[in-house]
């Protein structure tokens, strides 16, 4: 699913919301959750999932075609876990 399809099903669901409103409601949405990250704080939505980064270390990479070693700086990267809830409803089983 797109973020435009996300914002089109929640507008269709809100008729009283403006699809505009809808799509800054969602930005904002992202932006806070990106800026904790940003921090190193962990975001936990109860029912869906949990929010983190995880770091990698520095380390020396090799460049698989020419052989030469090239320096890689420490990173943060984004994690996802899903929470119970949402887990519960993937494996719901219909009939």
């Amino acid at each position: 699913m797109l973020k435009s399809e996300l914002v089109q099903r929640i507008s269709d669901q809100n008729p009283n919301l403006y699809r505009a409103h809808v799509e800054k409601i969602i930005d904002a949405i992202f932006d806070t959750i990106v800026t904790a990250m940003a921090r190193g704080d962990r975001v936990e939505l109860r029912g869906f999932g949990t929010f983190s980064t995880r770091l990698r270390e520095a380390r020396i990479a090799r460049n698989p075609r020419t052989g030469a070693l090239s320096p890689i700086g420490k990173k943060a990267f984004p994690h996802f876990k899903a929470g119970l809830g949402m887990k519960e409803r993937l494996n719901r089983r219909e009939g």
